[in-house]
């Protein structure tokens, strides 16, 4: 009989923590993106930001370092960017 595997708890506040936001390559998406984050994470180091768009440019995705404070941080931080039509996955 195999045992459940589970995933690895995150400790809190929890250092470097990815955050990947994918949407439609528009001319602010970054911005959007990046004002939604300082709401929930005043601290964001924004020149560890990097950016790529798909191959036919299309879609931008921006991916961000943040130190993780709470299951609730991560949680709204995650419905307000979906929320958003512009947005099309978190990760």
């Amino acid at each position: 009989m195999m045992s459940e595997v589970k995933p690895p708890k995150i400790e809190f506040p929890c250092p470097d923590y990815p955050v990947k936001v994918v949407g439609k390559n528009t001319e602010d998406f970054q911005d959007f993106v990046v004002e939604v984050m300082l709401l929930h994470v005043p601290d964001l180091d924004v020149s560890r930001i990097t950016i790529r768009d798909s191959k036919k440019g299309t879609y931008r995705s921006v991916r961000m370092l943040i130190t993780a404070t709470g299951e609730d941080q991560l949680k709204s931080l995650h419905e307000q960017l979906i929320a958003s039509d512009r947005v099309h996955i978190v990760l």
